[in-house]
């Protein structure tokens, strides 16, 4: 088989386009669940925490101090942006609790699914062989 016609094989395999449908509705998900962190939810804790704004949290690792982090960031100081890894945490725990919720709702539809009969035991030669034995000498 050619590299080419190989390559097609696994591109149109059922997962393949499972997998780019996934990573396409996860990119938008994710949009979704940014703005809902940055324009919802951190407003808000941040209202509870006494006016914090978490995106605008850091520390200068620079020489020279400035009043916003915009412009240490225009003068290029290092920064240790906290408040942005705050908001990037709770992006992750969101995101992960989703896909747990829906990875829990799916098993919990296929437990609903009836289990297939199991097949009845079939008996090795040598047990059918004995019993043939013991019934012809029950005779």
């Amino acid at each position: 088989m050619s590299f080419i016609q190989e390559f097609k094989e696994f591109a149109m395999k059922g997962n393949v386009v499972d997998l780019a449908v996934g990573v396409i509705i996860g990119g938008a998900f994710q949009k979704i669940v940014d703005s809902l962190v940055k324009d919802m939810l951190m407003p808000v804790l941040g209202k509870l925490l006494g006016g914090v704004d978490f995106k605008h949290l850091y520390i200068n690792l620079g020489d020279k101090t400035f009043e916003t982090m915009e412009a240490a960031e225009k003068a290029g100081a290092p920064l240790f942006k906290y408040g942005v890894f705050i908001n990037s945490i709770i992006d992750f725990l969101i995101v992960a609790m989703a896909i747990f919720v829906a990875i829990k709702a799916m098993n919990k539809l296929k437990r609903n699914e009836p289990a297939p009969e199991p097949a009845a035991p079939v008996d090795p030669e040598d047990i059918k062989l004995l019993r043939e034995i013991r019934d012809a000498l029950k005779k």
